[in-house]
């Protein structure tokens, strides 16, 4: 059997999300098949190639819901994890459906797609999850912004937070699939070590300093909002708590950021807050409001790369949103 596995790329979670989906399919489902990677990004315009689902059966994980037939397997805990309405109701008629549903999942209320994938695997289809509970557990770190510190987030002690930067910064489009196979078979400190991942990790930590300068010289907080610009450096990714490092006493964060395939607007809001929950606001519901869409306390929305106009337009409106409703104002 052939499996592909689609999975939000670039992110720590969706990496993780893959390889534990591997070890489980493999353990529970097919213990002769065979596994190839692609990643998916969000970015402006069809998300899915539905001509890459070629495998005998087609997984996609930590992303959106695609209706195509061809698609077996679906997991996924964003807010947004449906492009339109007739997707949504095309999973609620598939969750009616023995066939299909049995293979299609859906729960917001889990940290990371990781920790949900474990909990569907291990109840409903008898897979162990103990050998893979360090996965599952800086899984729901990464993805839930569950560190004890901004500095535990961007000074990464953690061999899952360097990592999480080398996942995050790669442009091998070879990398992270000949990485997947690894995150639920070793330990994180010893896949951090393999040679293809250690070579990596130098410059990125240089990098790494560079950003956070390059932040501090841009961001602006004003009532609890950070606004910071970067689409003239471009970036291929960076650590989204620096701003809260830098200003952490701020709420909410808008970064506006270019990299070669989209022009991005961050919307984050600081897992540090002081601010009463029932006080915040939800920020997938901002993000889709512009096309986008993620988590209630995380969110993004991509533009083309030469919309940066648009990108800026939607980000000035959302400054000034959060600016009026800060919740510690």
């Amino acid at each position: 059997m052939r499996v592909r596995v689609f999975y939000h790329d670039k992110c720590f979670d969706g990496a993780c999300s893959a390889s534990l989906f591997t070890r489980f399919h493999r353990e529970r489902i097919a213990s002769g098949a065979s596994y190839e990677y692609r990643g998916l990004m969000h970015r402006a315009g069809a998300l899915f190639d539905e001509s890459e689902f070629t495998g005998d059966e087609n997984a996609i994980v930590d992303f959106k819901y695609s209706a195509s037939p061809r698609i077996t397997w679906w997991f996924d805990h964003h807010l947004s994890a449906f492009l339109a309405p007739e997707d949504q109701q095309h999973f609620l008629d598939c969750k009616r459906d023995p066939a299909c549903g049995s293979r299609k999942f859906f729960d917001p209320a889990y940290t990371s797609c990781t920790g949900f994938l474990a909990h569907i695997a291990s109840t409903r289809f008898g897979f162990d999850t103990a050998p893979v509970a360090e996965l599952i557990h800086w899984a729901d770190i990464v993805d839930g912004a569950r560190y004890e510190s901004p500095e535990a987030a961007v000074e990464m002690a953690a061999p899952a937070m360097k990592l999480t930067l080398i996942i995050e910064s790669t442009q091998d489009p070879a990398f992270i699939p000949r990485l997947i196979p690894l995150l639920a078979e070793l330990p994180l400190a010893e896949v951090l070590s393999q040679p293809f991942v250690a070579d990596l990790l130098p410059p990125l930590l240089e990098r790494h300093r560079q950003a956070i300068q390059l932040i501090r010289d841009r961001a602006e907080e004003r009532d609890g909002t950070i606004f910071f610009d970067i689409t003239d450096q471009p970036q291929e990714g960076y650590n989204k708590f620096i701003p809260y490092y830098l200003h952490p006493q701020a709420t909410y964060s808008i970064g506006l950021s270019k990299s070669s395939f989209r022009t991005k607007v961050s919307v984050g809001s600081n897992p540090w807050t002081k601010a009463a929950p029932e006080k915040m606001v939800n920020l997938a519901q901002v993000c889709e409001r512009y096309g986008g869409g993620g988590h209630a306390r995380v969110g993004a929305i991509s533009f083309p790369p030469d919309q940066a106009d648009s990108a800026r337009a939607a980000a000035a409106e959302i400054v000034a949103e959060l600016r009026a409703k800060n919740p510690l104002g």
